[in-house]
């Protein structure tokens, strides 16, 4: 594995500095695509994220107790929890326990080191990795690569531009408070479970209202009446499942502008390469197939991409373009994502996601 990882480094320095003519100037001047970060409006002079609350364990002074200790169930589930259950981060509901291996502690409960503050992985990742569009998609992705990226959130190589993010800080302190007995448990649980279909890719000019709630868009109704802007608008298919019972099994649905897919499959395929009098000239970028595998699912330490959440593959490209992610995978793409426009990275995210979207 080693060989093949030096390989690829070797191959995308050397076809970076050729196609992009050695670009190394990231395009600051790229105003930030907020959608992508679930806000409205850019952060204020010094304006930093407030501290996600711990979990919490029961009925609060103020809560309908009848209300958030009935009965609930998914469609399709054998299991049954209460409201207080589905929101306990610190013991993590599982609705389909034959949908993936044993859980390890960690991706459970979270790490003891944290006491009251532990949240188990997969209160925001979910049982199967799939996660969700405000935080990562982690099953199916190697070892290496899981552990790479704690190790960076732990040694401050990953952040994210918009300070006001929440779950930034969150995984870093999480980050740094997992054993690496505990890391290599959750890495090797979510690499065991193969990426599914999770996101559906639909083009369009319009897009229903919204509004957004911890970094996600929900809708406000199902009429679409709005446009869309240059956005890429996910949310969930089914408001309900997804939120209030956190259903593993309920996806989402990416909206994006008309003419995304065909324009992403150039920049995807090609780098944007065209042929002019004969002439081949170099694209703006590099095939993503060129470390990210033939299908884009992934090679030895490289991340698969296909199918995975738009606004989250919108944001770790700003992140690398802007020079948020410091880590030695992320500076091999800042040459690759330097020259790319807003437009570029909703076409590219549209793309790869397409490649695996549900039918």
């Amino acid at each position: 594995m080693k060989l093949v990882i030096r390989t690829i480094v070797l191959s995308l320095a050397h076809i970076a500095s050729v196609a992009l003519g050695g670009a190394s100037a990231r395009a600051a001047g790229e105003p930030e695509p907020l959608w992508a970060y679930g806000f409205l409006t850019p952060p204020a002079p010094g304006e930093k994220a407030a501290p996600q609350g711990n979990p919490v364990h029961g009925v609060g002074p103020n809560e309908h107790a009848a209300e958030l200790t009935k009965p609930l169930q998914a469609p399709g589930s054998k299991m049954t929890y209460t409201r207080v259950q589905v929101r306990d981060g610190s013991n993590v509901v599982d609705w389909f326990p034959e949908d993936h291996g044993r859980m390890p502690d960690v991706v459970r409960h979270g790490s003891p080191n944290l006491g009251d503050a532990a949240r188990g992985c997969a209160s925001c990742h979910l049982p199967t990795g799939r996660g969700r569009p405000e935080n990562a998609p982690v099953s199916g992705q190697p070892v290496a690569y899981f552990m790479r990226q704690i190790q960076d959130f732990r040694n401050g190589l990953r952040s994210t531009i918009d300070p006001r993010k929440p779950n930034t800080p969150t995984m870093i302190m999480l980050a740094k408070a997992m054993t690496d007995e505990e890391l290599k448990a959750a890495a090797e649980y979510f690499a065991a479970i193969p990426w599914t279909p999770w996101t559906r890719v639909v083009e369009t000019e319009l897009v229903p209202k919204t509004r957004i709630s911890g970094n996600l868009f929900l809708p406000i109704s199902k009429e679409k009446t709005e446009p869309i802007a240059g956005r890429i608008i996910e949310m969930p298919e089914d408001e309900e499942q997804a939120e209030f019972l956190r259903n593993p099994r309920s996806g989402f649905i990416a909206y994006v502008p008309i003419g995304s897919l065909k324009r992403g499959e150039s920049l995807v395929t090609t780098g944007g390469m065209s042929v002019v009098d004969g002439k081949i000239v170099p694209g703006k970028t590099l095939a993503c197939a060129t470390c990210h595998g033939p299908d884009l699912k992934g090679l030895a330490e490289m991340p698969g991409i296909a199918g995975r959440s738009p606004s989250y593959l919108v944001r770790q490209m700003y992140d690398m373009q802007q020079g948020s992610r410091k880590g030695a995978m992320s500076a091999l793409m800042q040459p690759v994502v330097a020259n790319l426009t807003g437009d570029d990275l909703v076409a590219i995210a549209a793309y790869v996601t397409s490649l695996a979207s549900p039918k």
